[in-house]
């Protein structure tokens, strides 16, 4: 890829394995509030939030719901599908301790440090996230990821979320780059990729799990193959 200036990384499921993070934090809640002795399967319980979260981030990437409905309502819904009565109460109260230990978590994607250390000592590396601005902060800190990072663009102080066009030339303009000079990194073909294409930007696809093919976007499966691309 040639004539790259600027790289600019998307931060959750691209560098911080949010999978994971959140798997491990509410593995801890199921066990503090007990629900085992209400839900019978703690791996049916961390699939069915998954499946809810995906829901609610969507419709926040689309405008439909603000952030204090993505953090109360995706348990609250998680916890209905189960049917407890007190899935509201419950819901806010997992909610709020979830917002507070899982952006602490520390898990990573393999190669994230040695191919940020590589690229960093080449181009300047910058973060575009849609994720919320007071806890993205706290998970680059945490992870010991802000010393490669020259700007770090929360979405939501743009007022659109990705794929809006606006968050990225808001990003280029902040690092005086060109769109032709630019690649983004990020796993969501919609939001990451599409979202870039449409500006101009060059874009490389995470694909960790094999999801994607038959389409013309660069893909990657590992970080460390970025070392060969940039």
């Amino acid at each position: 890829m040639t004539n790259v200036q600027h790289i600019f990384f998307d931060l959750d499921h691209t560098l911080w394995d949010f999978e994971k993070n959140s798997n491990e934090t509410l593995s801890e809640l199921f066990d503090e509030f007990r629900l085992e002795e209400r839900i019978d399967n703690k791996d049916k319980f961390l699939a069915t939030y998954q499946t809810v979260n995906g829901i609610y981030w969507k419709k926040y990437r689309d405008g439909v719901i603000d952030k204090k409905t993505v953090r109360s309502g995706r348990f609250t819904d998680t916890l209905r599908r189960f049917r407890l009565h007190d899935a509201e109460d419950l819901g806010k109260r997992i909610g709020d301790l979830y917002i507070q230990r899982g952006p602490t978590k520390t898990n990573l994607f393999p190669h994230v440090h040695e191919t940020l250390q590589y690229l960093s000592d080449k181009y300047p590396l910058h973060i575009i996230t849609n994720g919320f601005k007071e806890v993205q902060f706290i998970k680059l800190g945490g992870s010991n990821l802000e010393k490669y990072f020259d700007i770090v663009l929360c979405s939501e102080e743009v007022g659109v979320n990705k794929p809006h066009r606006k968050v990225f030339e808001t990003a280029m303009k902040m690092a005086s780059v060109d769109p032709a000079n630019s690649v983004m990194i990020g796993d969501n073909l919609e939001a990451d990729i599409i979202g870039a294409d449409k500006v101009g930007m060059n874009t490389i696809l995470f694909d960790p799990k094999s999801e994607y093919d038959g389409n013309h976007f660069t893909v990657i499966n590992s970080l460390l193959e970025l070392t060969k691309i940039l």
